[in-house]
């Protein structure tokens, strides 16, 4: 007998197996009852034929319960009709624990109760795929950064200071001074940048935006790479590598989960570097002409504006070279216009927003310290990151790529609630 898992069925085809599972679903005619079964790693259904297993064994299995817990042993066989291509002739069945009145029944649910059941959602096929959607991402991102020589490091979740401002940070105590929960790495990437040449970092950050879009999370990981001796041009070449890279991946790994979050794949198909751009002010008048009148030069896009520019792309699209009022002291200047800065956005296809921020960061001491004091920093909380431009400045340059919104926008789920295994939302700590 052959252990297995539902994944590791297609290497043991005309082979008797046993797999721990649980019951996803069943349905069941005087002779044959098919169970869906799932173990985690994937689904497959299992025939149980009443004249091949006997009265007993038929009965066990007409009378299993949605999410009870089981091992199965049985025959893997090819099946052309499955979309997972196997199924499983079941043999034997036995129970571990039977559930009782599992709550989320084959039916249509709100989204409330199944936020409210998130711990319990999260075993339906749609969120498994999306789960497996986010770790491919997440594997192929470290196979990017690994293969084209960055270093992985590890910032600070807990900071004296903000990158961006303290308006939209969660304070809190540490010991007698005051600190914020991380929004970003950044500044630490940076120092670690001047120390390691190429890096990136992976991990929690937290925005205490009062906002219910379908983009936002309160809690959400963000990959930030930064680059010493990297200036603005080749920034925007890694960033859609990169992104050309994990589309790929998931299109070659997850072809099922993709199929079951029904996705058009042939729109993924074309996400290959390069990646078109348009300037700020070229941004500006098409917008205007497109008959959007409350847009003016330097004014902020909000979700409809970017959306309305992506459309006119099959691919991720590079708005560049914003206002310098609209963007964090750090970034550089343009140096044929100081009233814009060396930066990007990376607009999603088919209206999921902005996945990318990024920019070349000022490396210049006297530029940054003038830049604190416009922005009313406190230089002494700053002091160790204008020491960055005091020891052997270079041009460098980085981005930061939010993980959720780009995982709602390759598995093509609407909101960005479902591609987080548990999301903190404005009006959401639990479960």
């Amino acid at each position: 007998m052959i252990k297995s898992t539902i994944a590791e069925l297609p290497k043991n085809v005309d082979k008797e197996v046993k797999i721990g599972a649980w019951i996803a679903n069943k349905r069941s005619s005087g002779k044959i009852a098919f169970l869906q079964l799932r173990d985690g790693t994937g689904f497959v259904q299992g025939v149980v034929v009443k004249s091949e297993v006997g009265e007993e064994l038929f009965q066990t299995a007409k009378s299993l319960t949605q999410e009870s817990s089981v091992y199965v042993t049985g025959l893997v066989q090819k099946d052309e009709r499955s979309p997972f291509g196997y199924e499983l002739l079941v043999k034997g069945v036995q129970l571990i624990h039977s559930s009782v009145d599992y709550p989320i029944t084959p039916k249509e649910h709100g989204t409330e109760f199944l936020m409210d059941n998130r711990h319990l959602w999260l075993r339906s096929k749609r969120q498994h795929a999306v789960m497996k959607v986010r770790n491919e991402i997440i594997r192929a991102t470290y196979e990017f950064f690994n293969e084209n020589g960055f270093t992985k490091v590890d910032p600070p979740i807990l900071t004296g200071s903000a990158p961006e401002g303290t308006t939209e940070l969660f304070a809190t105590k540490y010991f007698d001074e005051d600190a914020y929960l991380s929004q970003s790495g950044q500044l630490y990437m940076e120092a670690a940048a001047m120390a390691l040449g190429k890096v990136f970092s992976f991990g929690p950050t937290f925005r205490a935006e009062k906002s219910k879009t379908r983009r936002h999370l309160i809690e959400f990981w963000m990959i930030e790479p930064e680059m010493a001796f990297v200036e603005f041009e080749d920034n925007l070449v890694v960033q859609e590598e990169y992104v050309s890279f994990i589309v790929q991946s998931v299109l070659k790994n997850c072809a099922l989960e993709l199929k079951t979050l029904g996705r058009d794949t042939s729109k993924l198909e074309k996400i290959k570097a390069p990646f078109p751009r348009i300037s700020y002010d070229d941004a500006v008048k098409f917008l205007q002409e497109k008959g959007f009148d409350d847009i003016t030069w330097g004014d902020d896009f909000g979700a409809p504006h970017e959306t309305a520019i992506a459309e006119s792309y099959d691919k991720p699209v590079f708005i560049t070279h914003y206002p310098t009022t609209l963007k964090p002291f750090y970034m550089q200047p343009d140096p044929n216009r100081e009233d814009v800065v060396l930066c990007a956005d990376l607009i999603a296809p088919e209206g999921y927003g902005e996945i990318i921020g990024g920019s070349e960061r000022i490396h210049d001491m006297d530029l940054l310290e003038k830049r604190v004091e416009e922005h009313q920093l406190d230089t002494e909380t700053y002091k160790w990151y204008l020491e960055l431009r005091k020891y052997g400045s270079v041009p460098h340059s980085g981005f930061g790529l939010g993980l959720e919104r780009t995982v709602a926008w390759i598995s093509g789920v609407e909101h960005v609630r479902e591609t987080i295994p548990f999301p903190r939302l404005l009006n959401r700590l639990y479960p």
